[in-house]
């Protein structure tokens, strides 16, 4: 299958800046941790001075103009619109696709891998243009490839093991039927396993992932290191022109999985909804018909307070969530979360659970957040009203937040550290 490119190629680097192939099996624009990592994580590295090529999966990438993107096609079994669909026989063109799926018909997620054998077969037409490689999170067979055949190195980058994703699911499955089903999908955690064993250095984006990840993939705890991602703190900024809107909460649906906690969130604003009938919610993301949110807004009646926000842009973002009450991060674990740091870079009052990387990021509670167990619909109702009756903690709550975020993230830093990480694993780096 021919790959797609958009921009211009990278010249070969002598100066002692890095060639640098990023791999984003996904690439989400906007909603999702994923996309907005390869999307400023390589704009950052390239502003300063490093050539970058993105090597991408659908849905593809928005990059900055500077960097290049090369778009390689899957069969998008697990595409928005016709999630798990079977792909006809004409549409198998290669063995990368010959794999998906084989990997998908035994009931595995199998974009990973895949896309790994397409990145693969990629850098090795291009071999010697690149000094390493970037991945950012497939962990899939053909980084090995890439690194024992290619002789390229290989950094990964993690920012939460799925194996907790995995758990959770496992934990909320309702029948036996969905348990082995969801045992299937998630079977794609042991490659993952594999290959971390087998990269020598790997970056995460938080001290509790890091901890995780050499716990559930059992790597030596050494061999990760902590990298924080940036904002852009001259974009996500609070706008003196739109006033919050009383009864309003802003959250993020990027994925309807029982790791976001979305329905304690929906269980609380019923709560709430007794005592403030002007409160309503407003999801950054797309509504997926017969999802656990969908069920559970119909048996809650919430329909008519939710609105869903599909494919809106940063600048509409931002003025969504300088438009919010207060902003609620309700997941039951984080390895980082991009939707806080941008909710409170733009001083929305904040709240937030503290599952997983989530008090690393937004900080002690009545300081720079207001902090709530994960999975208490209760506990977050009673936030959530504290925050609709105390709007004047709120708001030195959410200036508090803001500073915090100026004074600990910006992507400049990230890259830095990143390129000094890649350097590292370099000069380690001795072909067999």
């Amino acid at each position: 299958m021919e790959e797609k490119v958009v921009g211009n190629s990278s010249s070969n680097t002598s100066d002692g800046h890095l060639r640098i192939a990023m791999l984003a099996y996904r690439g989400k624009p906007h909603v999702g941790g994923q996309g907005v990592y390869v999307r400023e994580m390589s704009k950052a590295l390239v502003e300063l001075g490093h050539s970058v090529e993105v090597f991408g999966g659908p849905p593809y990438p928005d990059l900055d103009r500077k960097v290049p993107l090369h778009e390689f096609p899957s069969l998008e079994i697990y595409n928005d619109y016709f999630p798990g669909r079977m792909p006809g026989i004409w549409e198998i063109k290669d063995f990368p696709d010959f794999v998906e799926l084989c990997s998908y018909l035994t009931g595995n997620f199998s974009e990973p891998l895949s896309f790994s054998l397409r990145a693969y077969r990629a850098l090795k037409e291009r071999k010697g243009d690149f000094d390493l490689v970037i991945d950012n999170g497939s962990l899939a067979y053909g980084n090995l490839l890439i690194q024992r055949k290619l002789k390229l190195p290989v950094l990964g980058v993690i920012h939460h093991p799925i194996t907790v994703d995995r758990q959770l699911e496992l934990d909320n499955a309702r029948t036996f039927v969905e348990r082995f089903g969801k045992r299937r999908w998630y079977a794609f955690t042991r490659m993952q396993t594999r290959v971390c064993k087998s990269i020598r250095r790997i970056v995460t984006v938080s001290e509790s992932s890091r901890e995780d990840i050499s716990k559930d993939h059992k790597v030596d705890i050494d061999r990760i290191h902590v990298v924080p991602i940036g904002i852009d703190t001259d974009f996500f900024a609070p706008q003196p022109n739109i006033d919050r809107i009383e009864g309003r909460i802003v959250s993020t649906a990027s994925a309807d999985v029982p790791l976001k906690g979305q329905r304690y969130l929906l269980e609380a604003l019923a709560k709430v909804r007794e005592k403030y009938p002007n409160v309503h919610l407003e999801l950054v993301g797309k509504q997926r018909e017969g999802s656990t949110t969908a069920e559970t807004l119909e048996q809650l009646g919430l329909s008519d307070i939710v609105n869903f926000n599909q494919g809106i842009s940063y600048r509409e973002l931002v003025d969504l969530l300088a438009s919010a009450s207060v902003a609620v991060v309700p997941s039951l674990y984080e390895g980082f979360s991009i939707p806080a740091i941008e909710a409170l870079s733009c001083g929305a009052p904040l709240i937030a659970t503290t599952g997983g990387a989530l008090p690393e990021v937004a900080g002690p509670h009545l300081e720079t957040c207001l902090a709530v167990p994960p999975g208490d619909s209760d506990a977050l109702a009673k936030e959530i009203q504290y925050a609709f009756e105390h709007p004047e903690i709120c708001q030195k709550v959410g200036e508090a937040g803001r500073q915090r975020v100026i004074e600990k993230w910006s992507w400049r830093e990230s890259a830095i550290t990143t390129a000094n990480h890649c350097r590292e694993l370099l000069a380690a780096h001795k072909p067999s």
